[in-house]
């Protein structure tokens, strides 16, 4: 079976295990159902995620102009402190900015290689764990805007990693730790306007179950620039990462905007 299509990061769906899909324009793959077949990845031309011009990716799927002109990859998406809506003021968009940064957003504990803090918009829950690896997550607040969750990550980043170990979570290196005692000693550390939201937050727990049947023990990553045509036998999907027979790995979310053909066997 062939597919062509861009690169954009793998679509998911709550179960156990997790499904995930490739999507495409005209298509769509569901990976769980390709596991212990042979893929092959073929580099076929850029197309940005945002003006759809074929034109080199810079990051994040866009083309140079793109990541420095839209407001979906302003600097508040990856330090959601820097966000200024809720004070009326633009960073690029304020309508745009507005629609994402003014909505509930959970600042969360995660357990993949450490234990991990993080933020996210209420909507994105348990995607955005999915798309981290975690083995449970758990949230610690929940508050009415990106700002707030900002800063209050930024209060705990002491404590706490705010990155995951790709490796250790690739191979399954996963720490064993109870989220929820964790969780119940922090309402002193976050900020004074965040700390009403504490006692109000649900303290719901999520456990995650990849479609893995075997993690490499070595790993190499696929580099699409370096190697435009890659084929191995898929043995799982994690995170936004493939996992192939032979210790590659292919992470999804750092070639969107690649367009590709796959080929199954």
């Amino acid at each position: 079976m062939l597919y062509e299509g861009v690169l954009n990061k793998m679509q998911t769906e709550w179960s156990s295990p997790i499904e995930y899909y490739l999507v495409f324009q005209n298509n769509f793959i569901n990976l769980n159902q390709v596991l212990d077949r042979q893929l092959k990845i073929s580099f076929v031309d850029y197309q940005c995620l945002n003006c759809g011009a074929h034109k080199k990716i810079f990051r994040q799927g866009f083309c140079y102009d793109c990541f420095y002109a839209s407001p979906a990859v302003g600097d508040w998406i990856m330090r959601p402190e820097l966000s200024t809506a809720h004070l009326g003021i633009a960073d690029r968009d304020l309508d745009y900015e507005s629609k994402v940064q003014l909505q509930p957003h959970i600042v969360y504990l995660a357990a993949s290689s450490d234990v991990k803090v993080g933020v996210t918009r209420k909507t994105q829950v348990p995607t955005r764990w999915i798309d981290q690896g975690a083995s449970s997550a758990i949230p610690i607040v929940e508050v009415p805007n990106r700002y707030l969750a900002g800063i209050t990550e930024v209060s705990l980043k002491s404590l706490f990693t705010d990155k995951t170990n790709w490796r250790k979570m690739l191979q399954n290196e996963i720490i064993e730790t109870d989220l929820l005692e964790i969780r119940n000693t922090l309402r002193s550390k976050l900020p004074e306007e965040v700390q009403p939201y504490f006692e109000s937050t649900p303290t719901d727990s999520y456990q995650l179950d990849y479609p893995v049947l075997a993690y490499p023990t070595k790993i190499k990553s696929l580099n699409l620039d370096k190697t435009p045509t890659y084929q191995g036998i898929l043995k799982g999907v994690k995170g936004q990462y493939l996992l192939f027979e032979d210790g590659t790995v292919f992470n999804i979310r750092t070639y969107e905007g690649y367009v590709v053909q796959l080929d199954i066997d």
